[in-house]
């Protein structure tokens, strides 16, 4: 066991015009770590008068940075990607401090990431091409894709730097503007992103950060004017008064929210790897995960072994300090959601759940909720319908194909889903019949830059990532030519 050394200066002010300043009215807020309930810093409070300043900026520089050739600007992105590896120990060890996720998973798994949608969006933004449309001999018609000027990043507190990524990386790839508003538990990486943006020179303005409430400084982004577009992370009661806010300036929106995701076991599936696959699909990054696999299906006939082994697999997690380089398994990222998640295990116990493992706070101190494990769950329980955002899996049973994929789709989400069978004809089939907008077959929650995501029903709209995520950041335009 290691205690890796977190970096003793980073930056905790605002990123404005290519600088870092203090909130215009001075006001500071605390970032705790979730695993010590200790301040970290005091983090610069955005408010109306420093989004003002960051459109100003991004009104200005956003012209100049459009204008720039595809190449230098493709170069310029990819270099923001190689700061970030260059930093990858500082990374890893403020997001494990600030989220309460494993040191090493931040610097294995989300650093690298985030480095790679830079150098993705970078080689693939020479391909925003137009296309040329026949109509008669005596025009010519031909497409542009423009940018759509200043738009937002909103991400929430799971994934810190990669949703901070998955924003940015696209939109300035298109040619727009853009202010990031982190959320408030877990400012520090994107905050440090915004050094590794202005070590790659780009123009001034053309990304902000601004950390501080959704409630305040987020709520005037979306009612902004000038914003043209926003792409948010986040819950989908929230995304929904999000959707009514923006409607008066007709604002694009890209909607990544809620999941109560469906994971499969088949009885024909290999039952050690599929136990491996459904505990790291819940408990992997202690199930604060938009696509965790919180509704467990077993198939009748392995259903007792399954839940034996889910429950000894996770009575072996033990939660520790997430810079501890031997960590797998962290806090709960705050105080609210901890309490949250502890109401939802007591609503399994009190609704008639079988308690198999878990189903407690862990330790003293920090925000640890330990791995829980419910059987003969129904769909009508609470643990079964609402989205948790902790370690808590839902097991249910099922014995045929059309039973099990009403109780599958019986949700108002449908972000993601996972399937564990040798049967590739059985696989194909329930991929088809799932509605959500990624299906994993004997594996979980892989992603890809170049993959688009995003969900089915009150999971969200558009998509990120990939072609379609680009594409998203842009407006098309027909122009006519009379030959």
């Amino acid at each position: 066991m290691a205690i890796v050394e977190a970096p003793k200066q980073f930056p905790t002010r605002l990123f404005i015009a290519g600088e870092f300043v203090d909130a215009a009215d001075k006001r500071t807020y605390d970032s705790l770590n979730p695993a010590t309930e200790d301040v970290i810093a005091p983090i610069a409070c955005a408010g109306k008068a420093d989004l003002e300043a960051a459109v100003a900026a991004a009104r200005k520089s956003q012209p100049e940075w459009a204008a720039l050739p595809p190449a230098r600007r493709s170069s310029l992105i990819w270099k923001i990607g190689d700061e970030i590896m260059k930093r990858r120990h500082e990374f890893a060890a403020l997001e494990a401090m600030d989220s309460g996720k494993p040191y090493k998973e931040c610097h294995d798994i989300d650093v690298p990431m985030a480095a790679d949608h830079f150098k993705y969006f970078a080689g693939v933004l020479r391909s925003l091409q137009g296309d040329t449309i026949p109509v008669n001999d005596n025009l010519f018609v031909y497409t542009l894709r423009e940018p759509l000027g200043i738009v937002a990043g909103i991400t929430p507190w799971n994934f810190p730097l990669l949703m901070a990524a998955r924003k940015v990386a696209p939109a300035i790839a298109a040619g727009n503007a853009v202010i990031l508003k982190p959320a408030n538990p877990t400012p520090l990486t994107a905050l440090l992103l915004a050094e590794c943006i202005q070590a790659a020179k780009l123009p001034p303005g053309v990304v902000a950060v601004l950390p501080g409430k959704g409630s305040e400084v987020g709520q005037l982004i979306v009612e902004h004017p000038e914003s043209a577009a926003i792409s948010f992370t986040g819950s989908t009661s929230v995304g929904v008064k999000m959707v009514r806010d923006a409607a008066p300036s007709l604002k694009k929106l890209t909607m990544e929210l809620g999941g109560k995701s469906p994971n499969v076991v088949f009885a024909d599936a290999d039952i050690e790897t599929a136990v491996k696959g459904a505990q790291a699909a819940i408990f992997y990054n202690k199930g604060e995960v938009c696509t965790a696999g919180s509704r467990l299906f077993v198939e009748e006939k392995v259903h007792d072994e399954v839940v034996e082994k889910l429950a000894a697999r996770a009575a072996k997690m033990k939660g520790s300090n997430p810079l501890d380089d031997e960590c797998r398994y962290g806090p709960q990222n705050n105080k609210q959601q901890f309490d949250t998640t502890l109401k939802y295990i007591e609503a399994g116990k009190k609704e008639g759940a079988r308690l198999v493992a878990g189903g407690a706070r862990m330790g003293d101190k920090g925000y640890f909720v330990a791995p829980t494990v419910f059987a003969d769950v129904k769909p009508e329980m609470t643990i079964a319908r609402e989205e948790i955002f902790g370690p808590v899996l839902a097991v249910q049973k099922f014995s045929g194909f059309e039973e099990l994929v009403e109780k599958a789709n019986a949700s108002e989400y449908g972000l993601a889903a996972g399937v564990w069978t040798r049967d590739v004809s059985k696989a194909h089939k329930y991929a088809k019949a799932v509605k959500a907008g990624a299906v994993w077959v004997n594996c979980y929650n892989w992603y890809d830059s170049a993959v688009p995501y995003g969900g089915y029903k009150a999971s969200g709209y558009g998509r990120e990532m990939g072609l379609q995520g680009l594409l998203a950041m842009t407006q098309s335009k027909s122009v006519w030519v009379q030959l």
